[in-house]
């Protein structure tokens, strides 16, 4: 007696070809990503809106507070938002001091800090604040759409947010600061 014998099925060409097309198009999608990666810039929604009303309380004694009317009159400022315990923040100091000579008008909201380690934060690393007001629970911080610090904030002479600056202000972007605070006096 003879066993009948069958044979597999023929595999349709599709099949054999649908992995390489799969791999092929994800390597297409990888390489458009790390060639035209999505824009890392974000837009906050409060840019062009009212600073938050806020009073704050003196980081320092040897510092005023801070409230968003100190922010308002006069000519555009720059809101730092900073902590004792942020290395980043200690990289952007001598940027800032750089602005605070180019005639800057600078405040500082300290987040989660304690006075005795801000003190130690500025005398190692420069004051160029004329007011800090300390932010203890990140109340205001979130208020004006900060996510983390360092972060800064182009105010007009109205208290008008008009730049936001996420991250620590490096070198090559004083220029940029300086034409953001001059465009704000307009």
């Amino acid at each position: 007696m003879s066993e009948a014998t069958s044979l597999p099925p023929k595999a349709s060409p599709w099949a054999l070809w649908l992995p390489l097309v799969l791999f092929a198009g994800f390597v297409a999608l990888v390489l458009v990503g790390l060639f035209r990666p999505a824009s890392r810039d974000i837009k906050s929604a409060l840019v062009g809106k009212p600073l938050p009303a806020f009073k704050l309380n003196a980081a320092v004694p040897d510092r005023p507070g801070l409230t968003s009317a100190d922010m308002a009159g006069g000519k555009p400022r720059l809101l730092n938002i900073f902590a004792s315990w942020c290395v980043p923040c200690a990289a952007e100091a001598p940027q800032l001091e750089a602005l605070r000579l180019a005639g800057v008008e600078i405040d500082g909201v300290a987040i989660r800090d304690k006075t005795p380690d801000l003190q130690r934060f500025l005398a190692r690393n420069g004051n160029p604040y004329a007011r800090i007001g300390a932010d203890d629970v990140s109340a205001i911080q979130f208020a004006i759409g900060s996510s983390g610090v360092p972060e800064s904030f182009v105010i007009d002479a109205r208290g008008v947010i008009r730049y936001q600056h996420i991250g620590d202000i490096r070198a090559e972007q004083v220029p940029m600061i300086l034409d953001k605070l001059k465009e704000a006096e307009q």
